[in-house]
């Protein structure tokens, strides 16, 4: 029976929260990687599409459901005991969160020291139904209120629009972009679904449903759990508690602090507390009824003027046996072409975005208020190695609607959806504050910051700004690059990211990653 196969390699059957063990590491891996593409269950992909490639015919009395019984007595002592957290850095766990909404995921995606792969809105429909409903979070205080009936009606109108208009944009985008004579169907078939959902996905509330996968350490878990129990998101806390029970099951040494009155629950009151008071402060001088002022979609707060003049000495600093200091007042009594033959050095040839310079370049620093849709902001939250801050979700800044839904004569639709984003989210706003950014559709603007070393930007700039990518933080990444050479002054590493594209937005974007796709795939099944 599946059951007793998946008991050997999941902590339990029938919770969206579950740990994988007794799998090797690259099939962990693999399975993370196809489930950010499908809209199973990891256990269901692993079912249907890894468990024939494995042998399990092996200790057939394995039943990771009921918890691995190791001995712990060291890892107690010395972590518990002692205190010691690099032993807590040292063992990792594979986790599944499944059935989570999207304000959800960017908390499970807090954490710089973890490892995170979401269900793209890009390659999963989302008007099929799970259990016969709409997969979108149902939070139990709000069902249970009188708001409960609309707030099901609204929801279940949203997806319905998108559900329809996804097949109005992929005939839409059949009839404007022919397919190539030299592509598949399937390849064809696949970049035209990309470019509808694209251009619908803005009317997926936030409440819609996604599966997270994360690989982390017992202490990137700690820290992960001890922030989610003190959360004011209820849907928050209780998958905290779901995480725990499983984590608890691998890795308990690990994690007796999570809810422990004086270590844990301590922490977490404090976090808790600090919010509040800036919360109140912020109400008194920032209050939410007052209008918004307008804002460039980018802006770069802050930046050093001397950034090339110091990233110089820093890249000349290991090189020499001289002070910090010395090689900095060196630097500056060069000229301006000395110093360019120095930064060209640190550069180098340059063959592809992956050959990044050494961490001088980290000296240089932006800071960037952005204002993007928060489909785009989804994105953009995955790169962990900068400072990320971002503001409640709200209607308050409006919404991006795609041109393309203008040109396929969908706007008034379009619209109509918005409004009735809008108008749930207001009428949640006074009972469930915490629960209302679940109405708001991923189309309205979130504003939020990045602030980021030089090296970071070369990365998220480069990769961001591929034609493959998505228009929405494509124009962002743009924008930063911009401004970079354009209002920080510094020509010269602006000039070091190479392979930032500044490119229009090609008409399927994501057709050359297709091709390139089939072509690993056919190459592989002929073992060429």
């Amino acid at each position: 029976m599946e059951s007793d196969v998946l008991r050997r390699y999941f902590t339990n059957l029938d919770q969206p929260v579950f740990a994988l063990v007794n799998l090797p590491e690259v099939v962990k891996g693999a399975l993370f990687a196809r489930y950010s593409r499908s809209d199973k269950s990891l256990r269901r992909l692993f079912l249907d599409e890894f468990v024939g490639e494995l042998d399990v015919s092996g200790d057939e009395s394995i039943d990771a459901t009921v918890g691995l019984r190791r001995a712990e007595e060291l890892y107690d002592r010395v972590f518990f005991e002692y205190g010691d957290d690099s032993v807590a850095q040292l063992g990792g766990v594979h986790l599944a969160c499944e059935q989570a909404s999207n304000v959800l995921t960017k908390i499970l995606e807090w954490g710089r020291l973890m490892a995170y792969l979401e269900q793209s809105t890009r390659y999963i429909a989302y008007d099929s139904r799970l259990g016969g409903r709409y997969r979108y979070f149902r939070d139990p205080e709000v069902m249970a209120s009188a708001l409960g009936a609309r707030y099901i009606s609204d929801m279940d109108r949203l997806f319905d629009v998108y559900a329809d208009m996804v097949r109005e944009m992929n005939d839409y985008f059949r009839a404007r972009i022919p397919k190539s004579p030299t592509d598949s169907d399937f390849v064809y078939r696949q970049a035209v679904s990309a470019k509808a959902f694209d251009a619908v996905r803005g009317l997926l509330p936030a409440a819609s449903l996604s599966n997270v996968g994360i690989y982390g350490t017992g202490q990137a878990y700690e820290a992960l759990l001890v922030r989610m129990r003190a959360h004011p998101l209820p849907e928050a806390r209780e998958y905290s508690a779901m995480m725990l029970t499983e984590l608890r099951k691998v890795i308990p040494s690990f994690l007796k602090r999570v809810d422990l009155p004086d270590r844990g629950d301590q922490v977490g009151a404090y976090a808790a507390d600090i919010r509040e008071r800036l919360e109140d402060l912020a109400e008194d001088w920032f209050p939410l009824g007052e209008a918004v002022a307008g804002a460039p979609m980018v802006d770069l707060t802050d930046f050093d003027p001397d950034a090339e003049v110091k990233l110089v000495a820093s890249a000349l600093y290991p090189m020499t046996n001289r002070s910090d200091r010395e090689v900095e007042s060196r630097v500056r009594s060069m000229t301006v072409e000395e110093r360019l033959t120095v930064l060209r050095a640190m550069v180098g040839e340059r063959t592809n975005r992956r050959h990044r310079p050494g961490r001088a370049l980290e000296r240089p620093s932006y800071r960037f208020d952005v204002l993007s849709d928060y489909g785009a902001f989804r994105d953009l939250q995955r790169h962990r190695m900068m400072t990320i801050d971002w503001q409640r979700l709200s209607p308050d800044h409006g919404y991006v609607r795609p041109p393309e839904v203008d040109e396929a004569g969908a706007a008034g639709r379009f619209d109509s959806a918005m409004e009735r984003s809008r108008d749930l989210h207001d009428a949640l706003l006074e009972p469930f504050p915490d629960q209302a950014s679940y109405a708001v559709s991923l189309a309205y603007r979130v504003r939020y910051l990045m602030h980021m070393n030089a090296r970071e930007a070369m990365h998220v700039l480069e990769l961001r700004s591929t034609p493959q990518g998505h228009p929405a933080y494509r124009e962002v990444v743009q924008r930063m690059h911009n401004l970079i050479g354009d209002v920080a002054g510094h020509h010269a590493i602006a000039e070091m990211m190479l392979f930032v594209d500044h490119s229009s937005e090609p008409q399927l974007e994501r057709l050359d990653a297709e091709r390139r796709a089939e072509q690993k795939r056919e190459a592989r099944d002929t073992g060429g």
